[in-house]
C-alpha cells in the first residue's frame, strides 16, 4: 500500500473510532489545517474528545477495535498526568494523539467543529477560527505558518476578538504575555499590512 493510502486507511479507522466512541469529538493538528484548505504534509494525526465522565478504558477498546492502540506501555498513566493518550494505528504505522478536552475553549471548539470530506473519508474538524487559538497556542514554527496560511484563507470569516480574547486567557495562563503582540504582528503580516 502506498503511503497515502495507509495515512487515509489510519483516518478512515480514527473517524470510524470516534463515531463508535459517541462523544463530541473533532480532528486538530496539521490534518485540520489541510482540511481547512492550507497545503502542507503531516505525519500523524491529532483528535480531541469531550473528557468529562468518559471511560478512558472504553476508550482504549474502541480504539483496539479500529486497530489503534497505545505507543507507551502506561498510556492510562500519561492520560492522567497530560489529558493526553499516545496512540498508533497499527497498520500504517501512523501515530494518533487523542487529547481529552475540559477547557470551555476546548469544549467550545468542539462545539464549533463540523464535518469535511477529507480525502474521502468524513471526519469532524473544528473551525479554522478555533485551529488559529489551538496553534497560537502551541506557537511552534509550523504552527506560526498554519497561523497565516488560515488566516489568509479565512481571514474574513475568522472573528479576531474572539481569538484574541481565548488566547489573551491562554497567554495569561501560560505566563506568556508577550502571544498576543506576537500575534498581532504575525495577523498583519498574512493581512499584508
Amino acid at each position: 500500500m502506498s503511503a497515502a493510502a495507509d495515512f487515509r486507511l489510519a483516518l478512515a479507522d480514527l473517524g470510524a473510532a470516534l463515531v463508535e466512541l459517541a462523544v463530541p469529538s473533532a480532528i486538530i493538528g496539521g490534518v485540520a489545517a489541510m482540511a481547512r484548505g492550507v497545503e502542507r504534509a503531516t505525519a500523524d494525526v491529532d483528535a480531541t474528545i469531550a473528557g468529562e465522565g468518559v471511560d478512558a478504558r472504553r476508550v482504549l477498546a474502541v480504539f483496539a477495535a479500529h486497530g489503534i492502540e497505545p505507543r507507551l506501555g502506561d498510556a492510562l498513566g500519561l492520560l492522567a498526568r497530560s489529558h493526553v493518550l499516545l496512540l498508533v494505528h497499527t497498520a500504517s504505522g501512523t501515530p494518533v494523539d487523542l487529547v481529552f478536552g475540559f477547557l470551555p475553549f476546548e469544549l467550545e471548539a468542539l462545539a464549533n467543529a463540523s464535518e469535511v470530506d477529507f480525502a474521502g473519508v468524513p471526519l469532524r474538524v473544528v473551525s479554522a477560527e478555533d485551529l488559529v487559538i489551538y496553534k497560537a497556542v502551541a506557537w511552534r514554527p509550523i504552527d506560526r505558518d498554519d497561523i497565516e496560511r488560515l488566516l489568509a484563507r479565512w481571514g474574513d470569516r475568522i472573528d479576531l476578538a474572539r481569538v484574541r480574547t481565548w488566547l489573551g486567557q491562554f497567554a495569561s495562563a501560560l505566563e506568556e504575555p508577550g502571544r498576543l503582540a506576537e500575534f498581532e504582528a504575525l495577523e498583519r503580516r498574512a493581512r499584508g499590512a
